[in-house]
């Protein structure tokens, strides 16, 4: 049997928004949140939180779910790099592979873990070594000095014409948990590319983040229960 091991990584410190993974969201907090949504998710096998602030450990106990006890040094961002703890986290824990999956994008709903974790196994069998997900882009970028996907006047075309390019969605990613620790990184370098929608992608990093992932969870639970409303009996 195949074992997926679910890693939420939190951490006490925050730059932009303190204490962001407990912050209130959807009646509770962003890690509970999150920690409820991987339990819906039937192909994970554990959840487990790992965290330096006790606070967080302790929500993630009252919920039933694993805990890992992270030193300050792999959590402040400057002492190690994010390899380290990739490589620290993965090889204490169990299971034969690993869904990163942080608190901080909350729209990621429980069918599209699944339907990842299905993608990702297929995908395996197909030579990719990994998955991550990402977001289409079809937006004018420039670097300091000229635009890098498109081409300035005549020849300038409309942007659903733009060539593929990709944002990473640092909700979900899933590997091989021995190849986690052999590469300290959360995916590989035959990464299967896969692409979620504009709202499930939503990130949590400045503080406008948060009203609008707010928002459109609102908005994305009314139009669930207006549909539902809508679903007449026969009679």
């Amino acid at each position: 049997m195949k074992t997926v091991t679910a890693v939420i990584p939190v951490r006490a410190g925050s730059r932009r928004i303190p204490n962001k993974n407990i912050a209130p969201f959807a009646g509770t907090t962003l890690l509970e949140h999150k920690i409820e949504v991987l339990k819906a998710v039937p192909e994970i096998t554990k959840i487990l939180v790992t965290s330096d602030s006790e606070e967080m450990l302790s929500l993630a106990k009252k919920h039933g779910v694993a805990t890992h006890v992270r030193p300050a040094e792999y959590c402040d961002e400057k002492t190690l790099p994010f390899a380290e703890t990739v490589r620290l986290v993965c090889s204490q824990t169990d299971g034969d592979h690993i869904l990163w999956a942080p608190c901080t994008s909350p729209l990621i709903e429980p069918k599209t873990f699944s339907d990842a974790i299905q993608t990702y196994f297929e995908k395996l069998q197909n030579g990719y070594d990994s998955l991550l997900a990402v977001e289409q882009l079809k937006k004018f970028i420039w670097d300091k000095e000229k635009p890098l996907n498109y081409e300035l006047g005549e020849k300038q075309v409309p942007s659903q014409q733009l060539p593929d390019w990709y944002a990473v969605v640092c909700g979900l990613s899933l590997i091989p948990r021995e190849k986690a620790v052999e590469w300290k990184y959360v995916y590989g370098g035959k990464v299967y590319q896969y692409v979620v929608d504009h709202v499930t992608a939503v990130d949590i990093d400045e503080p406008v983040d948060f009203v609008i992932a707010q928002a459109l969870f609102r908005y994305r639970e009314e139009i669930k229960q207006n549909n539902t409303a809508n679903v007449g009996g026969g009679g």
